[in-house]
């Protein structure tokens, strides 16, 4: 069998002319909005029809298709099942049957993994689509069905879910299908099967030609059935968690109420339901009902608590339909179109104007039309005969939808589907545009003329004309708005004649005292206007012309607000200071934070609001340089009043307590300013700003001088002590307070004999000047540099000694005990020195024995056979062993200087041995040789042998060592392995 997907169209042959609205010819020029159409090619067909390569072996019966999967019945006892994603392994099933039943209807599930055949002999069976096993679906026995609900929510390849069942004698049973095998006690696939609900037409039972399940919000569940000529609607709530009890819940809350049905009179002996859904597993958005009167069409509202539908309308049957020849069989439902199956053909009816707008004859050759279906997966439309199997394509069905809508003057729903279309957008918009200026709504129209390719001269004559200026105001701002940056002349052209519009209007509304809300309202949007960012550049290009305009119109408010906003801070604080509105002007200042201008403008403002101009020089901090705004200061505070100064002052602290400036010129002037005027504050000025002339930011020879001029002697003693100026501080600060004096003469923490100096300063003026006996000792106290003796000379010949036995005693007492101390430390050193030599002569003497066996402590062998070395510790080593044991251990001078002394050692041995015998004079060198080889051995034993290499502070430095040197690691490692 061939494969079903191999497709070829042969519907060039057979199809019918294309309708006029749906050929688009070619077409080239030029239309009236400036847009140029060209299409060089015929565009596709909205629904187009493709012939499947099928040749079916059998007479196809019945036809299902859902999520690409699709199941046909052939003959009388097989099912063809293929899976269009492998459209080259079919899969058939024989049914198996031995009586004359036949297929009455296949029902396949959103999964497209449940398949229901029903027989005409009221027996159901199933097939899952991983089995190829038919199992009977006992509980369904004995009922023709003829309509399936699904559960789009609950239903999974292996459960369907609770399901509605519809039967021809108008019983809805609920059910699930299971394609397990189940216990050992059911084996059956059908878990339950029990009656919910029963429908009538006239009294009589109807069979349930269509079931539809669908859930809404707040898990509110919507089922809708059809009979031939009802359509019944059950709405309700199931539980949150309880889906899987199924849904005779819904039937019980509508059992006390009547059913909410729409009937209408014609019987053709059954009818279908169809809806639409943008998205795979979502709600329907709309449905098609094909009953005897027509096809009711609309909405589904899930909102309505009432009814579902919403929208509703009815489309009637053309003239050559005919309800006993040639009646329509199917119906299948897009987004704008549903699809009417007729014996011989296919209509395609537009749901927004009700016009056919395709039709399409098949051959007689491939028999009579059965059957339409929707895969709602793949959006396909499938048709079968049944020698036959046709497929749709529906592409670009939104093309021409807004020209409906365009012309139902829908003209958002327009705009909606031409977004990508600029032409289409464009007719749109002028056919709204015009709509609104012949309905006289101006303003609308002029948004939607803007946005147009129209002819700008006839839209702007057009609102002349009709003297609508504020139209044509909006149709003008939209037009600059929708200019590009680089359209420098149009951008000036509008800008001006919008000016112009606003100012008449302005103008106009200042002489109706009735308008002044609209008048502000004007003035604000006229601001707005000229403030836009968009369109800055051209205003500032253009500032010149601007202001003409709006100075022939005498608008001075508008005319400081548009030098605002083109930064031209000058002509507006000058336009203040003329008027005398100082505070306006600071206003400016403050809020645009020019540096320029606050130099500037800061001497006029500073005469007439000084605390204003100070509070906002103080708000602007290190934005402003306080250096520069000093003449202004030095000229106020000379020839100013109080308050001038008290601020001059308050912003000169400002800018060195908060500030924390350090220029010398701020300083010096602020130092200036409290020796005139603040003199309290002076002297704590001077004390905060530190003691190190490092620290100090004023000029202190400036600051002597000052404070000099004023008479402020404590704070020239300050100066004085910060110059390190001691005597001339001390001798100033004795015209003070002696205290003062004092405290200066302890400065010279390191010059003892410049203290002693300044002490007996202090001294001399207390016993001459204020001839007080007991202050002067006082100063013996305070200084322990001077003595009795120091001070005897001041005092006058006639006073008595009475005044000075204290100081005397004490003194003399104080030089008994240190002449004691000295005495006790010579008897501690000569101690000392009597032990230091008992040890010497007892160290000369000192021994130790080494037995024959003894052995050295580093290489273990004999210590006698060579020269060797005795610690105090017990540890012994041969020479040789010791020297190598300490090298590693000797800093690197150390190792230099045991070189050294190990090659004078060689050379002074080599000298000794090649010499002769020697003679008398030869005796005197040798003698000199040989002191010298032993003051060398002597060196190098202080090196090696100063301690015990083991027990000594070199071992106790070597803690932290590798035992192993980290360049011969690797080496030493090798070694080992």
């Amino acid at each position: 069998m061939a494969s079903i997907l191999d497709e070829y169209e042969d519907s060039q042959n057979t199809r019918l002319p294309a309708h006029p609205h749906n050929r688009l010819t070619t077409n080239i020029g030029i239309t009236h909005s400036g847009f140029v159409n060209v299409r060089l090619e015929e565009e596709k067909p909205i629904f187009n029809k493709q012939r499947i390569d099928f040749s079916p072996p059998e007479k196809i019966n019945h036809f299902a298709v859902c999520n690409n999967q699709l199941c046909m019945s052939l003959g009388k006892d097989t099912i063809l099942r293929i899976d269009l994603g492998k459209p080259d392994q079919p899969n058939q099933v024989e049914l198996g049957r031995k009586d004359d039943s036949k297929v009455h209807k296949l029902f396949l599930d959103p999964t497209g993994s449940h398949l229901v055949i029903c027989l005409t002999s009221s027996e159901c069976v199933y097939l899952n689509r991983n089995t190829q096993k038919i199992r009977s679906l006992s509980r369904w026995r004995g009922h023709l069905i003829e309509s399936v609900g699904w559960n789009k929510l609950l239903g999974t390849e292996v459960t369907t879910g609770p399901v509605l069942v519809g039967t021809s004698q108008g019983i809805i049973f609920e059910a699930e299908i299971s394609a397990s095998e189940g216990s050992l006690f059911n084996t059956n696939p059908d878990q339950y099967f029990r009656q919910v609900h029963s429908l009538e037409e006239d009294g009589k039972p109807a069979p349930v030609c269509c079931l539809e399940v669908e859930r809404g919000i707040e898990s509110k569940y919507f089922i809708i059935a059809t009979t031939r000529k009802r359509l019944f609607q059950f709405v309700g709530k199931v539980a949150e968690g309880s889906e899987q009890q199924g849904f005779s819940s819904i039937f019980s809350q509508n059992q006390e109420l009547l059913p909410s049905f729409q009937e209408f009179p014609v019987n053709m002996g059954y009818s279908e339901i169809t809806f639409y859904t943008s998205k795979l597993r979502t709600c329907p958005k709309a449905f098609a009902w094909m009953m005897g009167n027509g096809v009711l069409y609309g909405q589904l509202d899930y909102v309505r608590p009432d009814s579902l539908l919403s929208d509703v309308q009815v489309w009637e049957y053309t003239p050559d339909i005919d309800l006993h020849f040639n009646k329509p069989i199917s119906i299948v439902l897009t987004q704008f179109h549903f699809l009417l199956l007729l014996p011989d053909r296919v209509k395609a009816i537009c749901t927004l104007n009700g016009q056919v707008v395709h039709e399409d004859v098949f051959p007689e050759k491939f028999g009579t039309l059965k059957k339409m279906i929707k895969d709602p997966a793949g959006g396909l439309v499938w048709i079968y005969t049944e020698k036959a199997v046709f497929r749709y394509h529906i592409q670009r069905e939104a093309r021409d939808v807004w020209q409906m809508y365009m012309n139902m003057n829908k003209f958002d729903l327009a705009k909606e589907y031409c977004r990508d279309r600029p032409e289409c957008m464009d007719m749109v918009l002028a056919r709204e545009a015009e709509h609104c200026f012949q309905n006289k709504r101006y303003l609308e129209s002029a948004k939607c003329y803007a946005l147009t390719q129209n002819y700008f001269e006839e839209i702007a004559l057009k609102f002349i004309e009709a003297k609508q200026e504020e139209a044509l105001k909006e149709f003008l701002l939209k037009k600059l708005n929708n200019l590009k940056p680089n359209e420098k002349t149009q951008i000036t052209l509008l800008a001006t004649w919008l000016t112009e519009l606003y100012l008449n209007r302005l103008g106009l509304l200042e002489s109706d005292n009735s308008k002044n809300s609209l008048l502000q309202l004007t003035r604000d949007e006229f601001r707005r206007f000229l403030g836009s960012s968009k369109h800055k550049e051209c205003f500032y290009n253009n500032r010149d012309t601007i202001y003409d305009l709006l100075a022939s119109h005498g608008n001075v408010d508008d005319m400081v607000y548009f030098s605002v906003i083109m930064q031209d801070y000058e002509r507006v604080i000058s336009h203040h200071c003329q008027h005398d509105d100082y505070s306006a002007a600071l206003e400016v200042l403050s809020k645009h934070c020019d540096e320029k201008l606050f130099y500037k403008f800061s001497p006029v403002l500073m005469q007439h609001i000084p605390k204003k101009v100070v509070d906002a020089w103080i708000q602007m901090g290190n934005r402003l340089d306080p250096k520069k705004l000093i003449p202004a200061l030095v000229n106020y505070s000379q020839m100013g009043s109080t308050q001038q100064i008290n601020e001059t002052i308050r912003y000169m602290e400002f800018c060195v307590y908060q500030l924390e400036v350090k220029e010398e010129a701020i300083h010096n002037y602020l130092l200036s300013l409290y020796a005139k005027y603040k003199p309290d504050s002076l002297l704590w000025y001077l004390e905060q700003a530190g003691t190190q002339v490092s620290e100090i930011n004023y000029d202190l020879k400036y600051a002597l001088r000052l404070c000099a001029e004023h008479g402020y002697l404590q704070a020239c003693v300050l100066v004085y002590k910060i110059m390190e100026l001691y005597e001339e501080a001390v001798d100033l600060a004795l015209q003070v307070d002696v205290d003062l004096a004092k405290s200066c003469a302890d400065l010279p923490e390191d010059d003892e004999e410049l203290r002693k100096k300044l002490w007996l300063k202090i001294a001399r003026h207390v016993v001459q000047e204020e001839k007080d006996v007991k202050k002067a000792m006082n100063c013996l106290s305070s200084c322990n540099l001077l003595k009795i003796e120091d001070i005897l000379p001041f005092f006058p010949d006639f006073v008595t000694i009475d005044h000075f036995k204290e100081a005397i005693c004490s003194s003399l007492e104080e030089y008994n005990q240190h002449i004691e101390e000295l005495k006790h430390e010579m008897e501690e050193a000569t101690e000392s020195a009597k032990r230091i030599r008992e040890d010497i002569l007892e160290m000369r003497n000192k021994y130790g024995v080494v037995e024959s066996q003894e052995k050295c402590a580093t290489c273990d062998f004999p210590l006698l056979n060579r020269p060797f070395y005795l610690f105090l510790c017990g540890h012994m080593f041969h020479y040789d062993c010791l020297l190598q044991e300490v090298s590693t251990h000797l800093y690197t001078h150390e190792q230099t200087k045991l070189e050294d002394l190990q090659k004078k050692l060689a050379g002074v041995s080599l000298t000794t041995k090649s010499r002769h015998r020697p003679k008398e004079d030869d005796a005197v060198s040798l003698g000199v040789n040989h002191v010298s080889r032993e003051q060398i051995k002597s060196d190098i034993d202080d090196i090696i042998a100063s301690e015990c290499v083991y027990c000594g502070e070199r071992m106790i430095k070597s803690i932290d060592k590798p035992f192993i040197d980290p360049e011969k690691f690797e080496e030493e490692r090798s070694t080992w392995l």
